[in-house]
């Protein structure tokens, strides 16, 4: 069987590449982007990988992502590659990395700690404890948060 391309090049845009299988949706929540905004867009799931045996890819023409959104798809899919395509080239090609702080994107899980109370005007804070397994630790309790429990707070 011939191989070929599943989806045609984007003009300009962002397409990211090498997300774990089945995390394109996710991907998709977390940017906010539901097909209605007018964006066009390719979702490739389950696709061969040298390096991951399987992956998705996501095509998000004339879209380009923003330091907090570039975080978030380090959360859901931390061997993902974001290339930003102009002119049907790409002009810039970068791995994503788990940031060392996260800073109000997610909610500390202790109901005790201080950035659960509602007077208090505490914006909660993460540092990352293990690169490999996604931990993060709140910098004000040192409560500790799992993988699975970002992706819960993430897509809901």
């Amino acid at each position: 069987m011939n191989e070929g391309m599943l989806v045609r090049k984007i003009r300009n845009g962002t397409v990211i590449d090498h997300i774990p299988a089945g995390r394109a949706l996710m991907v998709l929540r977390i940017l906010g982007i539901t097909g209605r905004e007018g964006y066009r867009i390719a979702v490739v799931m389950n696709v061969e990988s040298r390096k991951l045996g399987l992956k998705d890819i996501v095509k998000i023409e004339d879209r380009y992502m923003r330091g907090e959104e570039v975080d978030k798809i380090a959360l859901i899919a931390p061997t993902a590659t974001i290339n930003i395509i102009r002119d049907y080239q790409i002009s810039e090609k970068r791995k994503v990395s788990a940031p060392r702080e996260l800073h109000g994107i997610l909610k500390c899980t202790n109901p005790t700690c201080i950035t659960r109370k509602e007077r208090e005007p505490v914006i909660p804070r993460f540092r990352l404890v293990d690169g490999k397994k996604l931990r993060y630790q709140c910098v004000y309790c040192g409560t500790i948060i799992e993988e699975e429990e970002m992706l819960e707070q993430l897509i809901g």
